[in-house]
């Protein structure tokens, strides 16, 4: 399989801009085939010294705005959602022996999603991804969501790439490919070969996408208020919420220039300690990128879901998940900036054995407190089981009251449940230990960054990736994850138990 990731942090400021584009006459094909003839072999496009600082910022327009775009649409999403659902339910009215009720309005409503476009096939991916938080008849049709996704045209991604780099493909890339190789929500993927002869992928954005998701989300906002007023199930998934993250997070996905900055970013840490390079993400091309699309290096391997096919080409699934969490924790505790969106399709493991993150999209930074909070975590797992000191953490954060106990009190019984599972295959998950302590801030009133809840998904993610490739293999136990974070405590507990830590 093949496809295109995101790369590594700029070194220094950003810079304010890149050169005009040349004045030479434009080159002509006579028969409109790529051919280096006609392909400029120093193109240098708008990013080519970098993203201006302005372009990386990211602008959220008010979520509670309706006007007559958002009335006009809502109309729209109605009739499409009321016929579809009524078209499913009168097929099961000719075969109900086929199929509950309920699976066939579910289904019904996927299909609406998918004809409304983008933002519908989003939020459904986000209820296939939230299985226990939706009825499980919705939560599968959902699945169809994560890639049912129509691509739009060829002619369109070259139109686009002439907006953005103020010249036909033909003239730029020795090749380009009007056929997609995905197609997601916000963009989708074309292969094409740089002019000096490397493989590169374009990620480009879809035509007017902004401007439909802000009315798209808008209308889902006042739609889950309305649901959470009349269905109990959406009031205990808190619709509303759901809905409110989205939209934070969406305009951040909708900064091309942003996303591929923040690929650059992580890329260029991965190897900042002089090692992992066993884990990898695409170089982004900058001479090639525009407002609307990211070009990148071509990436070809198996999605890390793929364990079949992954343990047929005798590729080490243990060593490859404990190299890519290495390197991830080292982003979160250490660099800042840590890939927020590891499902299968942003996971590979490459042809040549390195694991891969792709789709920069969605990246996470835990405030200073919180990254020592998951280094108290680690230190205390690893090293001494002084759960007194996660009590402190918690403390200090107000995820627990001083009313609690003593912290040596609080830590003796944090210890009586956790110590027993450290160090076994057992059903230890930091993911699930995440996600008590955000459930421990709510109770006290708190509201945890969403940072944080980011952190404790990608998290499950790893765990469950994990049960395919490594089931022996316990995380929060490992040392040599926090080989860089704790460089001394891990080559002395390394000496202790007589092992040495893979390259």
């Amino acid at each position: 399989m093949s496809a295109g990731v995101d790369p590594a942090p700029l070194a220094g400021p950003v810079p304010a801009g890149g050169p005009g584009f040349p004045e030479e006459p434009v080159p002509r094909h006579a028969d409109g085939h790529f051919g280096t003839a006609g392909v400029l072999s120093h193109f240098r496009g708008p990013y080519a010294g970098g993203p201006p600082a302005g372009d990386l910022e990211v602008h959220v327009p008010p979520i509670g705005t309706f006007g007559l775009r958002e009335l006009l649409r809502m109309v729209v999403v109605y009739v499409v959602l009321v016929a579809s659902i009524t078209r499913s339910l009168a097929g099961w009215l000719v075969r109900p022996w086929s199929r509950s009720p309920s699976s066939a309005a579910s289904e019904g409503a996927i299909d609406a999603f998918v004809r409304l476009g983008p933002t519908y096939v989003k939020a459904g991916q986000i209820v296939a991804s939230s299985p226990g938080l939706f009825p499980k008849p919705f939560a599968v049709a959902a699945q169809r969501c994560l890639d049912e996704v129509p691509p739009f045209e060829g002619k369109t991604a070259r139109e686009m790439i002439r907006k953005d780099l103020g010249r036909p493909p033909a003239q730029i890339f020795k090749q380009f490919d009007d056929v997609p190789l995905s197609a997601a929500s916000i963009g989708q993927v074309h292969a094409c070969v740089l002019p000096d002869g490397r493989e590169a992928v374009i990620k480009l954005q879809r035509p007017h996408i902004r401007k439909l998701m802000t009315t798209d989300l808008r209308i889902m906002h006042r739609l889950a208020k309305t649901l959470e007023r009349h269905l109990q199930f959406a009031r205990n998934a808190n619709v509303t919420a759901v809905v409110e993250e989205l939209y934070d997070i969406t305009f951040g996905e909708l900064n091309p220039a942003l996303e591929a900055w923040r690929q650059q970013r992580f890329r260029d840490n991965i190897g900042a300690f002089g090692d992992n390079r066993w884990v990898t993400a695409p170089e982004i091309y900058w001479d090639y990128c525009g407002p609307h699309m990211i070009c990148m290096e071509r990436m070809s391997g198996t999605p890390i879901d793929d364990f079949e096919t992954i343990r047929e080409q005798g590729v080490d699934g243990e060593l490859v998940m404990r190299r890519g969490a290495k390197t991830w924790l080292e982003a979160v505790v250490v660099h800042g900036p840590f890939h927020g969106d590891m499902h299968a399709g942003n996971l590979w493991v490459l042809d040549d054995g390195r694991a891969s993150y792709l789709d920069f999209g969605i990246m996470g930074e835990l405030p200073p407190e919180f990254r020592q909070l998951i280094k108290d975590l680690f230190y205390t797992f690893l090293f001494d089981q002084d759960f007194a000191r996660i009590a402190r953490a918690y403390k200090r954060l107000g995820l627990i009251g001083e009313d609690t106990g003593t912290d040596e009190e609080v830590g003796l019984r944090m210890r009586m449940v956790i110590a027993p599972m450290l160090g076994t295959a057992s059903s230890m998950s930091l993911g699930d230990f995440i996600v008590l302590a955000l459930d421990m801030m709510k109770q006290y009133g708190m509201t945890a960054p969403k940072e944080l809840a980011l952190f404790s998904k990608q998290m499950l993610y790893m765990e469950r990736y994990i049960k395919g490739l490594a089931p022996g293999w316990q995380l929060a136990s490992d040392v040599f994850l926090v080989k860089n974070i704790f460089p001394d405590e891990a080559a002395k507990k390394a000496a202790e138990l007589g092992i040495v830590f893979p390259d």
